[in-house]
């Protein structure tokens, strides 16, 4: 997958991370953003390198591990955060 639907993978996982994950986050909607692309990024790497398998495009597994990622980041941003 490229980069570019990356990122509108990640906005999309960061969004679904947010409404699963509510409370107030200092840097609002891009802070969220941000930790939603990275989320993706991440989580789709990981996933890959742990055999989840290759995460291919817009499929219901890359999905989910999107979202898994950018929950994992938006976790440990609230923590590092406080």
């Amino acid at each position: 997958m490229g980069i570019i639907a990356w990122i509108i993978f990640g906005l999309i996982a960061g969004i679904i991370a947010k409404v699963i994950m509510p409370g107030k986050d200092p840097g609002g909607i891009i802070v969220t953003s941000i930790i939603g692309i990275l989320g993706a990024v991440i989580g789709g790497w990981i996933g890959t390198q742990m055999g989840f398998g290759q995460v291919t495009g817009f499929n219901l597994a890359s999905f989910i591990i999107a979202v898994a990622g950018a929950i994992i980041l938006l976790i440990l941003y609230r923590v590092i955060r406080k």
